[in-house]
């Protein structure tokens, strides 16, 4: 692993062991500022109000910026700051406020619930944002509460609080948040049991989708409630159990961690990765792929690309009557975004493909009953 990094990763590595934390995000500036001089570098933003200052940009080359999680965030991307009231609302819709809590601790959330929505049980996609961001900024750049208009279903925003991780990043590298019935997936599924127990919800068609450290819960969610979930999106995140820590989260960000085959029914996955994701190595999407395989299932692969957008590879893995159980989209040409998201919400590409409405498609083939 190590003759994957950069020289000068495995000091950093030394000193977030120590939890010198500014000198090794230090360090890392210095190692790898040179590889990607030719970008500009983004517009000051203010740091967390219980965060040290972030470095001022060089004279020249590029500066980066490394989150408590390991999580590094490059320019070319405009960040922007989060819309506290999250999307506009339209008649008769709610983006209701609640809160969750359990023995692992307690969090807050959004819940979406559609103007059109019909009598009965509907599906519940559970949506899982990215290190800085907030429920209602995921809202925005997803669209998912617009689409949720279209094809009718309540959306929960989970929320990670700064006490928990000082850049709001879901805690998917520490082995107390990875497994069910302890730390964040446990906060996670009570909060859909409780949106279960007070809504109409269908709970065979129960989903989970992510961006980032949200797309790493996403999966690790996917493998301890496969009893709770029928399949997840994991976009620009890691495979369960990637990381231990903190040295093997920069590793595995940087070129992938350890792949095993987990125990159980292997849960369907859609993956969204694009192949200049500096953050997190879209190698990872493929681990997340491999850890979800099945034996006996019929490959297919298709090329297109979004008009005046970026390129795609789609490959998907399909059972014997059809079925994608797997599927794969690699972005030619986009980074560290959500493909297709409204550049109202922080780290969207608008260049496509359109992941929120791929993900909605590939969900509405699974459910828990078959």
């Amino acid at each position: 692993m190590n003759r994957m990094m950069p020289a000068g990763m495995a000091e950093a590595m030394n000193l977030t062991r120590q939890g010198r934390l500014q000198e090794a995000a230090a360090l890392l500036q210095g190692v790898l500022r040179p590889a990607a001089a030719a970008q500009p570098a983004p517009a000051a933003e203010p740091p967390p109000s219980d965060a040290p200052p972030k470095p001022r940009p060089a004279p020249r080359g590029r500066i980066f910026d490394v989150d408590p999680d390991g999580t590094t965030h490059f320019p070319g991307l405009k960040r922007r700051a989060p819309r506290p009231a999250g999307p506009p609302t339209p008649a008769g819709a709610q983006f209701l406020s609640g809160g969750f809590s359990g023995a692992a601790g307690e969090r807050k959330y959004r819940l979406y619930v559609p103007a059109n929505l019909p009598a009965g049980p509907v599906p519940l996609l559970v949506m899982l944002h990215g290190c800085t961001q907030t429920p209602e900024d995921f809202a925005s750049g997803t669209r998912m509460n617009a689409l949720a208009e279209e094809t009718p279903r309540l959306v929960l925003y989970p929320g990670q609080t700064k006490a928990a991780n000082a850049q709001r990043c879901w805690n998917w590298f520490k082995p107390g948040d990875q497994a069910r019935d302890r730390g964040e997936p446990a906060l996670i599924a009570g909060m859909v049991r409780q949106i279960m127990a007070e809504h109409a919800v269908d709970e065979g068609r129960v989903y989970a989708a992510g961006l980032s450290a949200g797309g790493a819960a996403a999966a690790i969610m996917g493998e301890a409630y496969p009893d709770i979930f029928a399949a997840v999106g994991v976009h620009s995140g890691l495979a369960c159990g990637a990381a231990r820590d903190m040295p093997s989260a920069f590793a595995a960000m940087k070129g992938g961690g350890p792949v095993r085959t987990p125990a159980g029914r292997p849960v369907p996955t859609i993956v969204f990765h694009a192949d200049r994701d500096a953050t997190v190595h879209p190698v990872n999407g493929d681990q997340v792929i491999a850890r979800a395989a099945a034996a006996g299932l019929r490959t297919t692969t298709t090329r297109g690309e979004v008009p005046g957008g970026h390129g795609y590879t789609r490959i998907c893995q399909a059972d014997a009557t059809g079925r994608v159980l797997l599927e794969q989209w690699l972005v030619h040409g986009g980074g560290h975004a959500w493909a297709g998201g409204d550049a109202a919400g922080t780290y969207t590409d608008a260049r496509g493909p359109d992941a929120s409405r791929a993900m909605l498609r590939f969900f509405a083939q699974h459910s828990l009953e078959g």
